[in-house]
């Protein structure tokens, strides 16, 4: 019987758990991708990633959210991660996606406690918006493999994208739970 209790008592604390996250998906834009005014390194493989885990939040009544940067040309939406009807979209034009928009109100009145993040770029907006949402006081996950970003330069030094996204992931681990998606999936099995 006291078994019984626990699982039943943990099951509703997960199901407390996801009415109270917000998947987060950050500038997954079509000017990030082959041909794109800013290309990254391999987008496809992070905006699948990105796919899965908008299925799985849909499945499981988690609100999705899409962040997208105020671009043109190639300002849309990637088909991957197209939103859904009823999903708020929110449009910036400042790398942090709670600066200028209503970001912050809108996962209040969901009652929002934790926040899982995934997008584009590591290194700047994904960046950005796991810092401001544990300032917040979020509970934030990051998703590192449905992110992606590109290779930078300074001065003479040139840093290739996988040393830029793990060098951010490096630092992000003191905000944010950094997590696989099939390791975010698991946890929401």
């Amino acid at each position: 019987m006291k078994i019984l209790f626990v699982l039943a008592l943990s099951l509703c604390s997960l199901f407390v758990a996801a009415q109270e996250s917000a998947l987060i998906i950050v500038d997954v834009q079509e000017f990030y991708f082959e041909g794109g005014a800013s290309e990254l390194v391999n987008p496809i493989p992070a905006a699948e990633n990105a796919a899965r885990l908008i299925e799985a939040c849909r499945g499981k009544g988690i609100p999705v959210i899409h962040v997208k940067h105020k671009f043109e040309p190639g300002g849309d939406i990637h088909p991957l991660v197209a939103p859904a009807g009823g999903e708020k979209v929110f449009t910036k034009s400042q790398v942090n996606a709670f600066v200028g928009t209503d970001l912050k109100l809108h996962l209040d009145s969901l009652d929002v406690k934790r926040v899982i993040i995934c997008g584009m770029q590591t290194h700047m907006c994904v960046e950005a918006a796991v810092r401001a949402s544990a300032d917040f006081g979020y509970q934030v996950m990051l998703v590192h493999d449905a992110c992606a970003t590109k290779n930078v330069k300074w001065d003479t030094v040139e840093v290739p994208a996988y040393m830029v996204h793990a060098s951010t992931l490096a630092t992000l681990r003191n905000y944010a739970k950094i997590l696989s998606t099939n390791e975010f999936l698991e946890s929401i099995q």
